[in-house]
């Protein structure tokens, strides 16, 4: 059995869509919706008062689901771990036009359970 972590660095994005709470509370929702994720509770946002910056988390059945995004630079960086298989998910056409992201970059990571 293998878990599979995708790590995502999104640049170029909109800072005003950074600092919309709405934005990514609706990337999340469209997430969990599409990959059919089950969230344990309610996702945890906070806001950064300086920068307008806003991580959030939700502690998912499948692991969890985090983002930070910092608007200074025009950046989102997600990460969705599941411990069981899901579909993927083309994070560059939802970033793009979620955020205006003008380049995405995706990594997979297998995760295996156990050590031969």
């Amino acid at each position: 059995m293998t878990g599979i972590e995708w790590i995502v660095e999104a640049y170029g994005c909109a800072p005003d869509r950074l600092r919309d709470l709405a934005t990514l509370q609706s990337l999340f929702a469209q997430m969990v919706s599409d990959i059919e994720l089950h969230p344990c509770e309610p996702p945890q946002w906070h806001r950064f008062p300086d920068s307008g910056g806003i991580t959030g988390v939700s502690v998912l059945s499948e692991s969890h689901l985090t983002c930070h995004s910092f608007p200074e630079y025009g950046t989102l960086c997600l990460n969705l771990f599941c411990c069981r298989p899901r579909p993927c998910w083309d994070f560059s056409a939802h970033l793009t036009q979620l955020l205006g992201a003008r380049h995405v970059s995706v990594r997979r990571l297998d995760r295996p359970y156990g050590h031969d």
